[in-house]
């Protein structure tokens, strides 16, 4: 946690334990337990020292012009004036700009119903936080542009499976296949709601098939909870399930060390933003070429990633990846000469 961040929680903690009546004159030691617990979970002082207390006393006096005294009779600390509160202390300009920003961002989600239901409690700290300035968030909201796509539908049910995950019941819904044109009844354990490219996608174990399987939001119709529980499955782990893949396609199978070479330009940007956690630096070649490596199943996604960086890429290995690619090319130019 930044420096800063564990400040800010700090001065909070000091200015409750100050305020709080049942418990008055807290000493410096009592400041710091509670800080170390509240933060840390802990009392033992490996966190927060003595020292560390009275900097926060002394920046809360000079900062935000806490009126913070020391009672000798008492062994603890007490505010002079009594209705002062840290909660009343306004919001510097940055706080104001963090708050915009970050409800500009939350606003690209205003269609989602999942979000949807926090827009008026985001707009309310808002109007608290600029009632003294006179900036226009409309406008400021027309300074970024965000990546926009048509309302996706499956959407609606963002909530509905959330709290089925949450409360760890069976969901039932219809879902469409798109190779059979034609919709089947599922029965599904929801573990994991993920985000893919401007899509959301549900990954729970199947009873039908006895296995986990990820379901596109926008294929599934007339979704309901049932009252029947489940138990997670003890090998599944989110931070796991889809951490050798790229997008939303898993494979019961070991990942590939993929080894790609790409040119001076495509290196810059994959440098700037790595396709995969896993990428790795291989070599750097004279002329600024670089050979990137991966560990990764080799999954649709993939694919079209590579095939999107056109000649700028060229696959080194695996050959069955190479072979695979090269077959889509030529069945590509085949669709173009016909």
């Amino acid at each position: 946690m930044p420096a800063i961040k564990n400040a800010l929680l700090r001065y909070r903690i000091i200015d409750r334990a100050i305020r709080n009546e049942y418990n008055p004159f807290p000493s410096k030691r009592d400041l710091r337990q509670l800080c170390e617990d509240e933060i840390f979970g802990s009392s033992d002082g490996t966190h927060i020292c003595d020292s560390t207390i009275e900097k926060d006393l002394f920046a809360m006096r000079m900062e935000h012009d806490a009126p913070i005294a020391y009672s000798k009779k008492e062994r603890g600390y007490l505010y002079l004036d009594k209705n002062f509160s840290m909660d009343d202390v306004p919001l510097t300009q940055k706080d104001i700009n963090a708050i915009k920003a970050a409800s500009t961002i939350l606003h690209q989600f205003k269609n989602t119903s999942l979000f949807s239901q926090y827009e008026f409690a985001i707009q309310k700290i808002l109007d608290r936080a600029i009632s003294s300035s006179k900036s226009n968030l409309k406008n400021e909201e027309q300074l970024i542009q965000f990546e926009s796509l048509p309302t996706v539908r499956g959407n609606e049910n963002l909530e509905l499976l959330l709290d089925a995950i949450k409360n760890k019941k069976v969901v039932q819904f219809s879902y469409f296949n798109y190779s059979k044109e034609e919709k089947s009844i599922r029965r599904v354990h929801p573990y994991l709601l993920k985000e893919y490219r401007n899509r959301w996608y549900l990954t729970g174990k199947s009873e039908l098939r006895s296995k986990v399987i990820t379901f596109g939001l926008d294929r599934i119709y007339d979704p309901i909870v049932l009252e029947q529980k489940y138990i997670i499955d003890a090998g599944f782990s989110p931070d796991n399930y889809f951490k050798h893949s790229i997008g939303i396609t898993v494979y019961n199978e070991l990942p590939n060390e993929i080894i790609i070479e790409a040119n001076p330009i495509l290196s810059k940007y994959l440098e700037s933003q790595p396709i995969h956690h896993s990428q790795n630096i291989k070599e750097i070649k004279t002329d600024g070429t670089h050979i990137f490596s991966y560990y990764l199943l080799i999954t649709y996604e993939l694919k079209m990633i590579l095939l999107g960086f056109g000649k700028d890429c060229k696959i080194i290995s695996p050959l069955t990846l190479k072979s695979q690619l090269l077959k889509d090319l030529k069945e590509q130019v085949k669709n173009y000469n016909n």
